[in-house]
C-alpha cells in the first residue's frame, strides 16, 4: 500500500496571510514550504529583466519554458531558514531573488503571467516535483498558492482555503510594504488587492477557487498564532 502523501495544500486570495501562515505552519510541522506563487513572480521578474512585456503571452511563455528547461528557476532549501521560515529561497539564474519578487509591480506581473496556460503548463510539473518528498528532509510539504488543491495537488490529503475580508487583506498588504520601507496609500492598496482578486478569479486557466474538499479558514479577527494552531490541529489529526 502506498503511504499517504504528506502534502498540505493552502489556497487563498492575495493578502489572506498565506505566506506568513504557511511559513509558520511548515516550521511547526518540520515540513518544507513550497511557495508556488513565488515561481510565477520569478517568471514575471525574468520576463521584465529580458525586456519582455507581460502582455506578450507567447514571449512570456517562452521565458517560462526556458527557465524550466535550462534549470534556471529553483526553490532551494535554505539551511539557515530551515527551522524558522519554511526553509526555501527563490533562485533565478543562480541569484537569490527572494526579495526582488515581492515588489508590488512584480506581484501584479505575477497575476498577469499566471493567467497564461503555457506558463502554468511549464511550471506544473516543476511544482509537482518540488512537492514530492524525497528522504527525511522532505518528509512533508506545505504548498501555498491559488490552485494547489484544485490543479497542482488535487489528491492532497489536507486542503485549506485561507481568506479574510478585503479591508483586512489590504491593511496587511500595506503593513507588509511599510515594513520594507515602502510608503503606499491605503486606498491604492485596496484597489490593487481588489484588482488582483478579479484577475485571479476571472482568468480562464486555473482560476482562484476553493476546492470542494478544502476547509475554509477565515483569518479576519484572528491572530497568526490562532490560525496556525487551528491548521496544525487538522494536519496532525489527518496525517498523524
Amino acid at each position: 500500500m502506498c503511504a499517504k502523501p504528506r502534502i498540505v495544500a493552502i489556497d487563498g486570495p492575495a493578502g489572506s496571510g498565506k505566506s506568513t501562515v504557511c511559513k509558520q505552519l511548515a516550521a511547526r510541522l518540520g515540513f518544507v514550504l513550497l511557495d508556488t506563487g513565488a515561481l510565477y513572480r520569478a517568471v514575471a521578474l525574468a520576463a521584465r529583466l529580458a525586456g519582455v512585456d507581460w502582455s506578450r503571452e507567447a514571449a512570456v511563455v517562452e521565458v517560462a519554458d526556458r527557465l524550466v528547461t535550462d534549470g534556471e528557476l529553483r526553490l532551494d532549501v535554505d539551511p539557515e531558514a530551515r527551522q524558522s521560515a519554511g526553509g526555501t529561497k527563490v533562485v533565478l539564474a543562480g541569484h537569490d531573488v527572494s526579495s526582488q519578487i515581492r515588489k508590488p509591480e512584480i506581484s501584479m506581473g505575477a497575476s498577469r503571467v499566471s493567467a497564461y496556460g503555457g506558463v502554468r503548463d511549464a511550471l506544473l510539473e516543476l511544482q509537482r516535483q518540488l512537492g514530492t518528498p524525497s528522504g527525511s528532509d522532505r518528509a512533508g510539504v506545505v504548498a501555498e498558492g491559488r490552485d494547489i488543491g484544485t490543479v497542482v495537488f488535487p489528491g492532497a490529503p489536507v486542503k485549506f482555503f485561507l481568506t479574510a475580508s478585503l479591508e483586512v487583506r489590504a491593511r496587511r498588504r500595506q503593513a507588509e510594504l511599510e515594513q520594507k520601507g515602502e510608503s503606499i496609500d491605503f486606498e491604492q492598496t485596496l484597489k490593487e488587492v481588489a484588482l488582483r482578486d478579479e484577475q485571479d478569479r476571472s482568468r480562464k486557466v486555473a482560476p482562484l477557487k476553493q476546492a470542494a474538499d478544502a476547509r475554509v479558514v477565515d483569518s479576519t479577527g484572528k491572530t497568526i498564532d490562532e490560525v496556525v494552531a487551528e491548521m496544525q490541529r487538522v494536519v496532525e489529526d489527518v496525517l498523524g
